[in-house]
């Protein structure tokens, strides 16, 4: 069970669409039209994708009127970000990190 949830939970950073989510969010909460727009996907495909990462608890997400608001998890996700980002600026030569 437990390598099953973490095959589950690393998947989501491993699929580009449900990172470039992850990474959109990290500059603040956005609604669906929002996402698709900062990352230019197909709507259909993003609203797929942002149901796998609820269901892993790394997004959260509120009602705001009609628009569903969408944000990283805090307490987990966030904190994990900085990591990897400071594991690819120190050790990772070849990568480059978009800002």
């Amino acid at each position: 069970m437990k390598y099953y949830s973490y095959n589950n939970f690393f998947m989501n950073f491993a699929n580009k669409t449900k990172l470039n989510i992850i990474l959109a969010l990290e500059n603040g909460p956005l609604s669906v039209n929002e996402i698709t727009e900062s990352i230019k996907g197909e709507q259909s495909k993003i609203s797929h994708s942002l149901g796998k990462l609820l269901q892993c608890h790394i997004l959260n997400v509120k009602q705001k009127g009609k628009q569903r608001i969408y944000s990283l998890n805090s307490e987990t996700v966030v904190p994990i970000l900085k990591i990897v980002k400071k594991h690819v600026k120190k050790n990772c030569l070849i990568c480059k990190i978009k800002k």
